[in-house]
């Protein structure tokens, strides 16, 4: 198998990974709103985490490294497995795993690194009900990151508005990623959590660009499309 074609398989294997984001999204729309897109972000912190390590092992920086490592702790009163970083409480965990961040974020700023650390740190600022420190995390991603971690920042900005009836924000945000798709966020699903958005001023609209979409030969796209069509079609009724 020739190194292209190799590239296009894992690139393609990545996408669909992308696509249950939204699968799953659909299916938890309720704990999303509920929640102020936290679920969403933390799957997207974990997938950028993925997504950089998957392709850029042997040279990131070990701050990341250590970062995800307080992450993976354990808590309690025990003592610490062998090998393993151990916090006697959840909160010096918690509060280990901001300054890791927060000073990966500073530091790397601009880089996958810092991206991934500042998405992390919007989750816990969404978890804490601070959309405001959430949404210039997320923001500080899509000005300033590389292409595939922006685009990743952009769609859980775009939940944040959603969750806090920022509709016209979060829209704007989404068709920005529809036109301007990237390796992490492809057209298709930028379209799908645009039309989801969109459903609540342009129920028409939205249905016929998911429409669109449930005939596409990629199973993910056309299954997320086909759940997003039904729930947006069947909303409102008895």
């Amino acid at each position: 198998m020739d190194r292209q074609t190799r590239k296009d398989l894992k690139t393609d294997k990545f996408a669909e990974e992308m696509v249950d984001v939204f699968e799953w999204t659909g299916a938890h729309k309720a704990l999303v709103v509920r929640y102020g897109s936290l679920a969403l972000a933390v799957l997207i912190v974990a997938l950028g985490a993925y997504f950089y390590m998957d392709h850029q092992k042997g040279v990131r920086q070990q701050a990341l490294a250590n970062a995800l490592h307080t992450a993976e702790a354990t808590v309690g009163p025990d003592q610490a497995p062998p090998g393993g970083l151990h916090f006697a409480s959840q909160q010096e965990k918690d509060n280990a795993l901001v300054k890791a961040y927060t000073d990966l974020a500073a530091k790397y700023a601009g880089s996958g690194e810092g991206a991934i650390a500042a998405m992390a740190l919007a989750a816990d600022a969404t978890t804490k009900g601070n959309f405001a420190a959430a949404e210039k995390q997320y923001k500080a991603v899509v000005d300033d990151a590389p292409k595939e971690f922006a685009s990743l920042a952009r769609l859980a900005l775009a939940q944040v508005y959603e969750s806090q009836g920022k509709n016209a924000d979060a829209q704007k945000l989404l068709q920005d990623a529809v036109n301007n798709p990237t390796e992490t966020v492809s057209k298709e699903q930028a379209s799908i959590a645009l039309a989801r958005i969109l459903a609540s001023s342009n129920k028409t609209e939205a249905l016929k660009t998911l429409d669109k979409l449930r005939t596409s030969q990629r199973v993910p796209v056309s299954g997320a499309a086909s759940q997003a069509y039904t729930e947006i079609e069947n909303a409102g009724k008895q």
